[in-house]
């Protein structure tokens, strides 16, 4: 009776020394700030991951509402006048550019500008404004993918230096016990853990967020393909 009661006092302050917390707290300062350097990261890459996936929607869905309302026949210079002069969302943003460049190319006294001109300057205006827009969209994914390659390694170098520390602690103390080795272990590999739980979702979140993007910006070109043809006709029917 009296032997269970000993074990089970000597077990609760081991057990306890293993939290979470206590695995910080009693980490080396090199380790301490491995730990801070990624648990910052990951909170990063999260809010990264949070923001981009409600900006994708939000400009999904107003690319929808202005297609819908860009094919629904209506007068391009009321769009324009609506949607394109001060644009609110990429897809506006681009369609204005176009309109701009046409009107001022229309503008030119006694044009002498060809059709072919005229979509050519259309087309880079266009693209311009996609790559603009693109780079807007793409801000911070460069951080995804670099926490994603060096958050592994990061805490892997926590991992051995705080191993290192463990063993020079052991030979002072002539102990190899189990009970005393196991903290300094368990606090050197809560470094690995930790970069890892930055480090997977920002892969994931790269994957599935450059995916979007692309098709997002394939949209936007498609869309600009459209309409410099439109613009095209346009030109030939004013000639």
């Amino acid at each position: 009776m009296d032997d269970s009661v000993t074990q089970g006092a000597v077990g609760a302050p081991a057990a306890a020394n293993l939290s979470l917390l206590n695995l910080f707290l009693q980490a080396d300062v090199v380790v301490k700030l491995v730990m801070i350097v990624l648990l910052i990261a990951s909170i990063w890459v999260w809010t990264i991951i949070i923001e981009k996936s409600v900006s994708l929607r939000r400009v999904n869905r107003e690319a929808n509402r202005f297609e819908d309302e860009f094919w629904s026949g209506g007068s391009l210079d009321t769009l324009y006048d609506r949607e394109g002069v001060d644009p609110t969302h990429p897809i506006a943003a681009v369609f204005g550019a176009a309109m701009s460049e046409w009107k001022r190319t229309a503008r030119i006294a006694g044009s002498e500008i060809g059709k072919t001109s005229v979509r050519e300057r259309v087309d880079r205006a266009m693209n311009v404004t996609i790559m603009r827009e693109m780079e807007r969209l793409e801000r911070f994914m460069i951080f995804l993918a670099s926490v994603g390659a060096t958050a592994p390694f990061i805490g892997l170098f926590g991992t051995v230096w705080g191993i290192m520390h463990s063993f020079s602690a052991i030979a002072a103390m002539h102990n190899t016990d189990l009970a005393v080795v196991a903290p300094g272990i368990a606090e050197a590999l809560f470094a690995t853990a930790i970069g890892l739980v930055a480090a997977i979702p920002a892969v994931l979140a790269y994957n599935k967020l450059s995916n979007d993007l692309a098709r997002f910006a394939s949209r936007l070109e498609g869309f600009g393909s459209e309409f410099s043809a439109i613009l095209s006709r346009q030109t030939e029917e004013h000639k």
